[in-house]
């Protein structure tokens, strides 16, 4: 009796996992920098998974807008209101 083993199965477990994992990552982190890293890794999961299914050019739009724009828009959005803040708290402190 010979075993052989679907290779396909075994990727798309381990992208599930892995991408469940970064999603909760996601969630729990306290730091945003962090939570964005782990949004990307969430992201570029999904597209291995669609690369699995077939479907390129939904993985390949996946990885261009949603990998690559969201959490870079979401780190700017983070160091643009960071510094803000750290200039509206320094004010009262000078004065």
């Amino acid at each position: 009796m010979v075993l052989t083993i679907d290779w396909e199965l075994v990727l798309f477990l381990v992208f599930s996992v892995v991408e469940v994992a970064c999603a909760i990552l996601t969630v729990t982190s306290k730091r945003l920098v962090r939570a964005a890293f782990w949004l990307f890794l969430t992201l570029v999961t999904i597209s291995g998974i669609y690369i699995l299914l077939r479907a390129e050019f939904v993985a390949l739009i996946q990885i261009l807008v949603y990998a690559g724009a969201v959490p870079v828009l979401l780190l700017f959005g983070i160091m643009l209101t960071r510094r803000k803040m750290l200039e509206e708290g320094e004010t009262p402190e000078a004065k």
